[in-house]
């Protein structure tokens, strides 16, 4: 990988960001010559004046878009004018404004949220049209489904170097555990945590534990991200995941038990679940370009839980 990375000039969007910072990691240790990570107080990625200025200031060869407004069900819930526009127009304008610069490859990161609300298991790239996604991601979904639909055009009609990753729910230390925009993992986490310390009796949560999902530690979504843009060349989506499914009943009993918390687990059922399973078929990402995760669940949940509890009281959470 050295030899590819070796002076290239990178821009990472979202760089500062929980995936962001392992990309980067990844980037520099693979001998890139500069990675530039445009901040958001100094470049608005959602105005044209602010993406011109950063592809100027950075000046790279290859664009990772890994920049997002995103959050989990409640946050998509409260937010859904507001995560389809800033997601989609922050797309459209750094694919176009990145074409005029002449950047050599564009690699998109999509969600596992524009999926259709029932697709069968294990969701495989061709299924990703075959229907509407689950409603409260949706907006999301769909707007980071139009940058696909971008690529493949801008390919077609300028051969534009464009590729596109979808990756699962991500998870792993540094994640967000703010319960108001966190996803799942580090919500449990900070629940049973702080019930732990409490010792509380009990600990909500939302949903009713049947929806099912599947999730890729951090480290091992950077290295495939790394390896797609090194080797992959095709319009077509791939899958990054790890290749399991866990209800989240399961999860949050897994959770409690590596945390140690041996209370009542209460199921707030007045809350949604989201889409009904979740879990990816990850045969391209390893036939295109040999990526599969190697960092098991548990291993991965035991570092996170970690970091939590090694940050919490420094981060305020």
């Amino acid at each position: 990988m050295s030899t590819f990375w070796s002076g290239r000039r990178v821009m990472v969007t979202g760089g500062a960001g929980f995936l962001g910072r392992a990309v980067v990691r990844r980037l520099d240790a693979a001998g890139a010559a500069d990675v530039f990570v445009p901040r958001s107080a100094d470049y608005d990625l959602r105005t044209r004046d602010g993406i011109e200025r950063a592809l100027a200031d950075g000046r790279p060869d290859l664009v990772i878009h890994l920049a997002a407004v995103v959050g989990g069900i409640g946050a998509n819930r409260e937010n859904p004018g507001r995560f389809f526009y800033e997601n989609a127009v922050m797309g459209i304008q750094l694919m176009e404004q990145a074409r005029l610069a002449g950047v050599s490859k564009y690699v998109q990161i999509g969600t596992v949220c524009s999926y259709p609300r029932f697709t069968p298991i294990p969701f495989h790239e061709d299924d990703l049209w075959n229907g509407y996604p689950e409603e409260t991601n949706a907006p999301y979904g769909l707007a980071k489904k139009m940058l696909l639909v971008m690529l493949q055009a801008y390919r077609a009609q300028y051969g534009f170097n464009g590729i596109y990753l979808l990756p699962v729910n991500l998870y792993g230390p540094g994640d967000n555990f703010d319960l108001e925009t966190s996803h799942v993992i580090p919500a449990l986490i900070r629940k049973f945590a702080h019930a732990v310390d409490a010792g509380a009796p009990e600990a909500v949560v939302w949903g009713t534990g049947k929806a099912s999902r599947e999730f890729l530690y951090v480290e091992d979504a950077a290295r495939g991200i790394a390896l797609a843009a090194q080797a992959y060349e095709k319009p077509d989506p791939v899958n990054l995941g790890a290749g399991f499914e866990i209800t989240i009943k399961d999860l949050a009993e897994k959770i409690a038990s590596l945390t140690g918390f041996e209370g009542r687990i209460v199921w707030d059922t007045t809350k949604p679940d989201g889409q009904p399973r979740r879990q990816l078929d990850t045969g391209r990402a390893e036939r295109e370009f040999g990526f599969r995760a190697t960092t098991t669940f548990d291993e991965g949940l035991k570092r996170t839980i970690a970091w939590y509890r090694e940050n919490r009281a420094r981060l305020g959470i």
